[in-house]
């Protein structure tokens, strides 16, 4: 139990005994001295007045046992209603921190998730590049080939070419010689 309830019933508990024990000391005491009063005024009277003030003495004492078992009765009430209320408080402590611990091992089991995503999508990013950068350099070293090679096949087929023309005009020409003579 928490000390400072603890302590704040003990302390409720005495105001109501103390003031449930006021309202008949009040009374005794009033009783009491009226008692007397009418004992000196009147002297022969005393063993009737004794008589009725043990009546009273007796009726304020039981008026106070009554009021004194029900502020316990009121007390043992507010105790079991705080041993209520304090079982349900630990209850929902209970209760709320394996929710806040359950919400964060959810909530670190989704972030382990999103970052095992993000990084097969930065590894699967650095292949695609990779490949990208290779397709690149493959295709210029092949434009480059390409292009020595149709140099080469430019300047060998101008001059080849130049000599297959003069041939086949040469032999055109033979041929004409031939045909005219």
């Amino acid at each position: 139990m928490n000390p400072l309830i603890s302590a704040a019933s003990v302390i409720a508990a005495g105001l109501a005994v103390g003031l449930a024990s006021i309202g008949p000391g009040v009374g005794q005491g009033t009783a009491a001295g009226q008692a007397v009063e009418g004992i000196a005024r009147q002297p022969e009277a005393e063993g009737k007045i004794r008589d009725n003030r043990k009546q009273r003495i007796l009726s304020t004492i039981r008026n106070s046992e009554e009021l004194r078992r029900g502020a316990i009765e009121q007390l043992e009430k507010a105790r079991a209603r705080l041993r209520k209320v304090e079982m349900e408080a630990d209850e929902y402590r209970m209760n709320g921190y394996s929710e806040i611990d359950r919400e964060k091992v959810n909530l670190i089991n989704a972030t382990s998730y999103s970052l095992e995503q993000l990084e097969n999508y930065k590894n699967e990013t650095l292949h695609f590049e990779q490949q990208r950068a290779i397709n690149q350099v493959r295709q210029q070293v092949f434009q480059q080939a390409l292009q020595g090679a149709l140099g080469i096949l430019n300047s060998c087929l101008n001059s080849e070419l130049h000599l297959r023309t003069i041939s086949a005009n040469i032999g055109i020409l033979g041929a004409m010689e031939e045909i005219t003579d």
